[in-house]
């Protein structure tokens, strides 16, 4: 019964990925398809490069920011709808509307919310006072604070999916350990830290796990909104992988870079799995 999937993704994607990392021993002529055997020259290439372990750090800040961020606002509001009930049922419905919106979609609704002069944001922030004019907070176009600024669309985008993640988990937390506590005199913040959260570890690597890697990748939301810039502020190692493939035709060194970008995500998950999920240190 198993086959036809292991077929699919062993065609689709065990050969692609194969061959993705095989490129990356070789120098590759992007048009006459010539290539030369030249072993780790690409990774040693790229591990000099400034442009990659610029996107690299770039890379990580994003990730932290984006997942920092949605874990606590989604961990928030999952408590919210779980101290509710079935009351929250209507909440919950419309919370999950961002997730049915394409990336590019939200990108270019933000960038007319946080383009220079004109934006919607200053303008709303000049009308009530904060602001004294909408060229005060440069959102995209200051170097300082584009990373943060093309990550809030994808926070906007995908809490909603923690939340959902981090409520399914709540729902398997045994009322009857939470009402002992409670009657031993435990606070709500001892509750949250020692009993709940232990118990959600397994779903919260999950979540973490699966939108770091998400959030990593990111691409077509930052490309929509300030195309890497200024200033290359927002070049991410998707961008820069990209770049190299199709702007200066370099299959080879994009490989490289691409492979060890894999690697560096594999590695971080499963760090995730054994200091979030710990398997095998308890049975809950």
């Amino acid at each position: 019964m198993m086959l036809p999937a292991v077929a699919f993704l062993a065609v689709f994607v065990g050969w692609p990925l194969v061959q993705f990392v095989r490129d990356s021993f070789y120098a590759i002529e992007p048009f006459g398809g010539d290539r030369e055997f030249i072993g780790l020259a690409n990774y040693s290439a790229a591990l000099a490069s400034d442009a990659f372990t610029g996107a690299a750090w770039r890379t990580l800040v994003y990730t932290v920011i984006v997942v920092a961020l949605e874990f606590t606002l989604g961990l928030a509001v999952a408590l919210l709808f779980s101290a509710l009930g079935d009351r929250s049922r209507v909440f919950r419905t419309i919370f999950m509307y961002p997730l049915m919106i394409a990336p590019v979609v939200a990108g270019l609704l933000w960038r007319f919310l946080l383009i220079d002069n004109f934006g919607i944001l200053n303008e709303l922030l000049r009308r009530v006072g904060i602001l004294q004019s909408t060229d005060q907070i440069q959102w995209l176009s200051n170097p300082d604070i584009a990373l943060f600024s093309v990550a809030l669309p994808d926070i906007w985008l995908t809490t909603s999916f923690i939340t959902l993640i981090l409520f399914a988990g709540l729902q398997n937390v045994p009322e009857e350990l939470l009402e002992a506590a409670r009657i031993d005199g435990a606070n709500y913040p001892t509750i949250l830290f020692r009993i709940i959260l232990p118990l959600l570890r397994p779903v919260i690597a999950v979540a973490l796990i699966i939108r770091g890697i998400d959030a990593a990748r990111a691409f077509d939301i930052i490309l929509i909104q300030t195309n890497g810039g200024p200033q290359g502020s927002t070049e991410t190692l998707s961008l820069l992988v990209y770049r190299t493939l199709v702007r200066f035709g370099d299959p080879g060194l994009a490989s490289a870079m691409g492979t060890m970008y894999l690697m560096g995500m594999l590695l971080v998950a499963v760090v995730a799995v054994y200091a979030i999920w710990r398997p095998g240190s308890d049975r809950s």
